[in-house]
């Protein structure tokens, strides 16, 4: 018979009795501290070193030049009027006034385009090929003249 008040399913009961206590200013519970950390620092080791790889096999550096035409993606753009779905998602080619580093080139915008800001992003820039004419009719139209930078 079982006496008042004790429940058998306690889980003081179920556990065994030979843990390690974690208990937070116990020994132990910086040992598995330790190795946690260790653990996530091999793995962020891991992860940079397959990303740099992976970098390496996808990335191309650019050849744009000062004074090139590149089509510029539109597609995070809302402020184009017009019915989105049957746009080109390459606005008209623009000349590139100045690179700027690796990742950025300075363009100049034109038409609905002129209230962006002219810094943009290589990545969302491509190259504007001889193929492009039919998708730009207005390509042939005299192109803007690139400021010179004079030395003094």
């Amino acid at each position: 018979m079982l006496e008042k008040g004790f429940d058998p399913r306690l889980p003081y009961y179920t556990l065994k009795k030979d843990l390690v206590d974690i208990h937070p200013t116990e020994r132990s519970f910086k040992i598995i501290l330790d190795k946690a950390m260790n653990h996530a620092n091999i793995c962020i080791q891991d992860y940079l070193i397959y990303a740099k790889a992976r970098w390496g096999k996808i990335h191309k550096l650019h050849d744009f030049k000062v004074g090139d035409l590149v089509l510029v993606s539109t597609l995070n753009f809302n402020n184009i009027k017009g019915p989105k779905k049957f746009k080109y998602f390459f606005a008209e080619p623009f000349i590139i006034r100045s690179l700027n580093g690796l990742n950025y080139v300075q363009l100049e915008f034109t038409g609905e385009l002129m209230k962006k800001h002219q810094d943009f992003p290589l990545s969302l820039t491509k190259a504007c090929s001889s193929s492009d004419k039919e998708l730009f009719p207005l390509i042939n139209k005299p192109p803007l003249e690139t400021p010179t930078l004079e030395e003094g």
